[in-house]
């Protein structure tokens, strides 16, 4: 029989010395990032109410959440999302804050949709929200931290494909489907299944001229001529208004030097009870999931209570580690530092350099295990550390570096 007590539950896992300092180190280049823009840092609660992301509001399925009771028997979960926490804040506790309201977050989630092909159950998010406005200058400047923060973290070869949900549903608008049919051609679309695109297509009237475009949507994918290509005589007036919406976001980013990072993917149509416009996805080689999600929507802080547009995104850092190694580019987080020994007699003087090295912003460890000089220097080989310095009782000093006998 196993012994449990040595295991951890499936879906998560220990991140140990090397690894966390390079998760520590993103967290806190992509901290500096987002508040060097303006944005103000949040932290919502781990546990949250049940109700908060299930029940009548119906924005996350209750299988996917890690679900328990308080000491009154109430319905709890461990939070699978962190744009819901903050619309519940902006909602109920800052609705006197000036708009529009940018904020950032870095928190661990927890969801069971997650796991698979790399992904875990807990996992770390870090990203940005702007609540309060709609323009096409939000949606651009919410892209564009996306592709800053994808390069803060070291990645350089990475593609943000842009969608807008508002042009599917127009155009849905038009053919007269149902919503339940709509449902039906949106999964199809969204996993790229022409097959079954056009099987919900044959069952139904829709005109010849929608009909084709439906089922070609899973192939618009690419630079911006895609949307020149497109005959606005029939497919109505709102999808007509988000493709010029579209095109004012990436008239932005092509302003704002960050055209090479971003493609169009009008077959991006991910659920319909939470995007309002514009959507968006971050990938990279070596990780067969998106790195990044975000996008508009306008209607999820209003189920708390306020309307107010809102648009955001945020990334996993867990996927940013698993590309930077796969891509040989994480390093190995190791810090390096200074190993401090001293003779008999001498430890005032050790203490003293050491305290001085660590004031200065070094990294620097006083000997506590006094093997002797040889000791020392097994030990800094092993941790890797860039210097042994050894104190005598006359206060003189001798080094050992990295390279040479250490």
């Amino acid at each position: 029989m196993k012994r449990w007590s040595i295991y951890t539950p499936e879906g998560v896992q220990d991140i140990l010395f090397d690894q966390c300092r390079i998760k520590r180190r993103l967290e806190a280049g992509l901290r500096k990032l987002f508040t060097s823009y303006g944005y103000m840092e949040m932290e919502t609660p781990t546990i949250e109410f049940y109700d908060a992301f299930g029940g009548e509001l119906g924005l996350m399925r209750q299988e996917s959440m890690y679900k328990f009771c308080d000491a009154k028997g109430r319905l709890l979960v461990l939070r699978p999302d962190m744009t819901i926490p903050i619309a519940r804040v902006v909602a109920t506790k800052v609705k006197d804050e000036s708009l529009p309201l940018k904020c950032c977050y870095i928190g661990n989630t927890f969801c069971f949709d997650e796991l698979g092909g790399g992904r875990q159950n807990e996992f770390t998010q870090a990203g940005v929200e702007i609540l309060g406005i709609r323009s096409p200058e939000a949606d651009a400047e919410v892209i564009a931290m996306a592709v800053k923060a994808v390069k803060s973290c070291g990645l350089d070869k990475f593609q943000i494909e842009v969608g807008q949900v508002d042009f599917f549903k127009g155009i849905m608008e038009k053919s007269g489907l149902s919503a339940d049919e709509v449902e039906e051609v949106r999964e199809g679309i969204d996993r790229k299944d022409f097959v079954a695109v056009e099987q919900v297509m044959n069952k139904y009237r829709v005109s010849d001229e929608l009909k084709a475009l439906i089922m070609d949507l899973p192939r618009l994918f690419g630079n911006k001529d895609i949307l020149s290509g497109i005959s606005r005589d029939y497919i109505g007036g709102k999808a007509s208004a988000a493709l010029d919406y579209l095109q004012k976001v990436l008239d932005i980013l092509e302003d704002r030097g960050l055209a090479n990072y971003v493609s169009i993917d009008l077959g991006m149509v991910q659920s319909l009870n939470y995007y309002t416009g514009i959507v968006f996805r971050g990938y990279t080689y070596g990780v067969g999931f998106p790195i990044l999600s975000g996008g508009r929507y306008d209607g999820l802080v209003s189920k708390y209570g306020k309307d107010c547009p809102a648009t955001g995104f945020s990334m996993g850092i867990n996927m940013i580690m698993m590309a930077l190694e796969r891509q040989n580019l994480a390093g190995n987080g190791n810090p390096g530092g200074i190993l401090v020994t001293y003779e008999e007699g001498a430890r005032k003087f050790a203490d003293a350099y050491c305290e001085k090295a660590v004031e200065g912003g070094l990294i620097a460890e006083l000997d506590i295990g006094m093997g002797g000089l040889e000791a020392c220097l097994r030990y800094a080989r092993a941790k890797g550390l860039d210097k042994v310095v050894l104190f005598r009782a006359d206060g003189t000093s001798e080094e050992f570096e990295r390279g040479k006998r250490l």
